[in-house]
């Protein structure tokens, strides 16, 4: 299968990936998860004027030459209105306090003087001074948030404000892990002579769980097809709606993967992409389970992970923003020209006179997991890209921090 370039790739991964279905979760367990509906406030806030400051409701004309001697006829405090109408008197306020009929002002007790029963106001104040109005922040059956919003920390108090104590959300995409290869050990085991520790679960967990996934870690599989198929069953078994693979044979880049995914019948969309690192991925379907599978070096991994996962499990959960946005930085030192796959170097950056300055590692080797844990994005490089000096621009996506 021939190479293809990283949009078509793009375009594949994505091409029968939908919202997945909606299901109503409390507002408390709602952080991060995707609405699958517009959501309206049930309520007006401030549900009527209500007082900004601890101080006296008065009406301004009342006040208008100081100082101004007023009786104190009652007390407002917040949830407890006052029924009574002011008009030539002073009311009483808390913070949060309804103001009472006739009062179109509050005067803040630091420019007052009580004694007793009366009120001394020694500024004068305007009219509405220090009053929240009705519907300040928002109105019943405003739209304040529409489908496909992701939700922040902010967004739940205000939809706690907004009288919603559940809310419709998509169900969260579950993705399926495991590992192949006769030379991994977990960590915490001492590698015998040509082993290595599994890292690349980690990253790929833990960003499938960044972006609002559900992650079942099939663990490792050595590199035999019959015990591929089983994982790969195992996978099926468990309502997966992603699998993601890393790793292959020592025969050669996803022989075994390959072939095992053939015999239980996935729908091949591609197998190999004209990139760097990342050029062994591939992509299916196997039955309504999408599979990915990655390369094995740490690098190559997780930037597919990032270019390809990350999109995918954001369509799945409901989201707009696919990708990560496309930003311009100035190079720190020179680049060669490229050659007809698009580079994606790791780079780290700092702030510049002109902006941000990208920095990319001397050594962009795959397999080295410092510099990968260090990086703040990735360079982009277009195929056939010319020469690029230092100083001039470059396309950058930023890593999440």
């Amino acid at each position: 299968m021939a190479l293809i370039s990283v949009a078509e790739a793009l375009d594949h991964v994505l091409a029968r990936a939908t919202p997945l279905p909606p299901e109503t979760v409390p507002l408390d367990a709602a952080l991060h998860r995707v609405l699958a509906a517009e959501l309206n406030a049930l309520r007006t806030q401030p549900p009527a004027d209500v007082s900004a400051m601890d101080g006296y409701a008065v009406r301004t004309a009342d006040v208008a030459k100081v100082p101004a001697r007023l009786r104190v006829i009652g007390e407002v405090a917040a949830g407890r209105p006052f029924t009574a109408k002011v008009g030539g008197e002073a009311a009483r306020i808390f913070t949060g306090g309804v103001v009472p009929s006739g009062a179109d002002t509050i005067v803040v007790q630091e420019i007052t003087e009580r004694a007793g029963d009366a009120v001394t106001v020694l500024k004068p104040v305007s009219k509405g001074r220090h009053i929240r109005r009705q519907g300040l922040d928002f109105r019943r059956r405003d739209s304040l948030f529409a489908a496909g919003h992701r939700l922040t920390a902010r967004d739940l108090a205000l939809i706690a404000g907004m009288n919603h104590p559940i809310v419709p959300v998509h169900r969260r995409p579950t993705v399926a892990l495991f590992a192949t290869g006769d030379e991994l050990v977990p960590p915490g085991v001492e590698p015998g002579p040509g082993r290595i520790v599994y890292s690349n679960g980690f990253a790929l967990a833990a960003l499938a769980r960044q972006e609002g996934a559900a992650v079942i870690d099939l663990g490792l599989v050595r590199d035999d097809f019959e015990e591929t198929v089983v994982a790969i069953r195992n996978a099926c078994a468990s309502a997966a709606d992603i699998l993601v693979t890393t790793g292959g044979a020592s025969v050669g880049d996803y022989d075994l993967v390959h072939n095992a995914f053939a015999a239980e019948g996935m729908d091949l969309s591609f197998w190999k992409v004209a990139m760097r690192p990342g050029r062994p991925l591939m992509h299916g379907w196997l039955g309504g389970m999408h599979v990915l599978g990655l390369p094995g070096n740490p690098v190559s991994s997780y930037v597919c992970a990032f270019l390809f996962l990350v999109p995918l499990i954001r369509r799945m959960s409901g989201r707009a923003d696919l990708t990560m946005p496309t930003e311009s930085a100035v190079l720190d030192a020179d680049l060669p020209e490229n050659d007809e796959r698009v580079d994606c170097l790791l780079a780290t950056l700092r702030l510049g006179v002109e902006g941000e300055i990208a920095t990319a590692f001397p050594i962009q080797d795959s397999s080295m997991m410092a510099p990968l844990a260090q990086a703040d994005c990735l360079i982009i490089r277009e195929p056939y890209a010319p020469a690029a000096p230092a100083g001039s621009r470059c396309a950058i996506v930023k890593f999440e921090r």
